[in-house]
């Protein structure tokens, strides 16, 4: 407990550093997810209506789910240099193939007969698209955003190696000098958004998954 007052008193006296480091840290986080939501959710509905292309493309983005955090960090380094933007990038790649695989697989496991019958009824492919497809596959394509979230704030701490600020300057720091207490300022509040992200996301998958069964 002295290790953690110690951690709050550094907070208390360099207010504006931490608020500074924690919103560089924030902003990092969801500007990537937002990015790759978008990004891997055309992917993945993309993969699931086109056979033809669709193992390939999984084929890869499975491969990248093995990738540590580190590496792609170190990869985008020399193309890109220090800063924000390649942190973002990197974290962007990162936050892809869970949100790619989860759309993918829940576009493809709804039943055809679901589709045949929209379709009888005179919808178009754009309005099944929307009013069918999309609905039923979104609390799987929340669960592969939910893990992404987790992912992307956790790895957001190792932007720090590559001058992309946030709480992992802290952490870095504090392993630097062997200072526990400065550690703990960056570690703790670093835990407490992926535990708030993973709540945050778990309560609205259950709320869809909810309404649609209801």
């Amino acid at each position: 407990m002295e290790t953690v007052q110690k951690a709050w008193n550094y907070i208390q006296e360099n207010p504006e550093k931490f608020l500074e480091a924690f919103r560089e840290h924030l902003i990092l986080s969801i500007v990537a997810l937002v990015i790759a939501m978008i990004v891997s959710i055309t992917i993945g509905i993309i993969c699931a209506k086109k056979e033809n292309i669709s193992s390939v493309l999984m084929g890869i983005f499975n491969s990248l789910r093995v990738i540590p955090s580190l590496a792609i960090l170190i990869i985008v380094l020399p193309i890109m240099g220090t800063g924000f933007y390649p942190a973002l990038i990197a974290l962007t790649v990162l936050a892809c193939p869970p949100i790619i695989i989860n759309t993918f697989t829940g576009f493809r496991e709804i039943d055809r007969s679901v589709i045949e019958a929209a379709s009888g009824m005179g919808m178009n492919e754009k309005q099944i698209l929307k009013k069918i497809e999309f609905p039923l596959a979104l609390p799987i394509i929340i669960a592969g955003c939910r893990t992404a979230a987790v992912e992307v704030v956790a790895s957001a701490t190792l932007a720090a190696f590559i001058g992309g600020g946030g709480l992992g300057t802290f952490i870095i720091n504090g392993l630097g000098m062997y200072n526990i207490p400065l550690l703990l300022v960056g570690a703790i509040p670093v835990a407490l958004l992926a535990i708030l992200s993973e709540v945050s996301f778990a309560t609205t998958e259950k709320f869809f998954t909810r309404y649609l069964r209801d």
